[in-house]
């Protein structure tokens, strides 16, 4: 290996490494709020990804019928909730309202929208639009009634809820795959290596997007009340900060993390609809290197991940998979000798 072909693969780890980066901080940030180790990630990136390609095909997305599915469910769940608790028709009324309104009206945006052949960028917005009302649906639907469960317990639901959502995709989004058009079809050279637009793209995108999450947690009163909930669940209820709002909105910043996500590797990579279960799960390995705790470390653990990728699947490629997955070991061994914790 000369230091050309070590850049190429260098710069490859990189580009994989910042889209691992998003999908390591929404899975740490959905743990620290809610304690759900969030296996469903990477459905999240198959949909955004998806849902693009049927657009720019011209078909109205399997999207559009598994999110009316979805918030038809969350309302008649809440529905028979009210009337068990016998409140007001008024208020159940109003509740229904608030969950159908946006699937609705996104819904009945991209069924117009699909055959008029709209540019890329307002295409990628719509699929955003889409794909963002999953999280806070998946949430109501599987784990705000299990907010107080163990961590074992919400688990044993995240491994469930992939396999519904795999199955499902299935359904509505078929089994062939798709590669989607890059967004910048320009190449750059740098340092004497040629760099994709949509390289560029990936690297904007992932630093503006850990940057507004910077500011969002820094500077916004929401954010602040997200990670008061991370730091201590009871203590944030007690003053008046509603952990079911906090999950909602923890759950609906990883739907559009991956929905992001999923347009930015969409040109990289053909994407079938169980693709983002692996995508996801190498983020998983870069949160726990951070201990699904540190946003900093996180970055820094899915920045490590594309590397090893990269650079494993020159050595072995028929490997690659099992190195990546297999460095999660000594990276667990290493913190359970650091921070032991006795039996109960």
């Amino acid at each position: 290996m000369d230091a050309t072909i070590a850049g190429i693969l260098a710069l490859d780890g990189l580009t994989n490494g910042a889209i691992y980066a998003l999908l390591a901080l929404a899975t740490v940030l959905v743990f620290a709020v809610t304690r759900v180790i969030f296996i469903p990630q990477g459905e999240f990136v198959a949909f955004g990804a998806l849902t693009l390609a049927l657009l720019q095909g011209g078909k109205v997305p399997g999207t559009v019928w598994f999110l009316l599915v979805l918030a038809g469910a969350v309302a008649l769940a809440d529905l028979v909730h009210g009337l068990r608790r016998r409140h007001p028709a008024g208020r159940m009324f109003m509740q229904g309202l608030r969950t159908l309104a946006w699937p609705l009206a996104v819904s009945m945006i991209a069924i117009w929208a699909a055959p008029k052949g709209l540019p890329l960028l307002a295409q990628a917005v719509l699929t955003v639009a889409l794909v963002t009302p999953f999280g806070p649906l998946i949430y109501r639907l599987a784990y705000e009634s299990l907010a107080d469960a163990s961590v074992l317990v919400l688990l044993i639901v995240s491994v469930g809820v992939h396999f519904a959502l795999v199955g499902l995709g299935l359904y509505f989004f078929g089994a062939e795959g798709f590669r989607n058009p890059s967004f910048w079809d320009q190449r750059l050279s740098f340092a004497g290596l040629t760099l994709s637009g949509q390289a560029v793209i990936i690297f904007v995108a992932s630093l503006a997007l850990i940057g507004g999450l910077w500011l969002f947690f820094e500077k916004s009163l929401a954010g602040k009340a997200l990670r008061a909930t991370a730091v201590n669940r009871l203590g944030a209820r007690l003053m008046g900060i509603g952990s079911a709002s906090a999950g909602r909105l923890s759950f609906t910043m990883a739907a559009f993390i991956g929905a992001l996500s999923g347009l930015l590797i969409g040109p990289t990579t053909t994407v079938f609809y169980d693709s983002g279960f692996l995508i996801g799960l190498k983020g998983f390995v870069a949160a726990v290197f951070a201990g699904l705790s540190s946003y900093p470390l996180a970055l820094v653990g899915a920045l490590g991940v594309g590397l090893l990728e990269s650079f494993g699947s020159f050595w072995a490629s028929a490997y690659k998979e099992v190195i990546v997955f297999g460095s999660i070991l000594p990276v667990l061994l290493w913190r359970s000798l650091r921070d032991p914790h006795p039996e109960d």
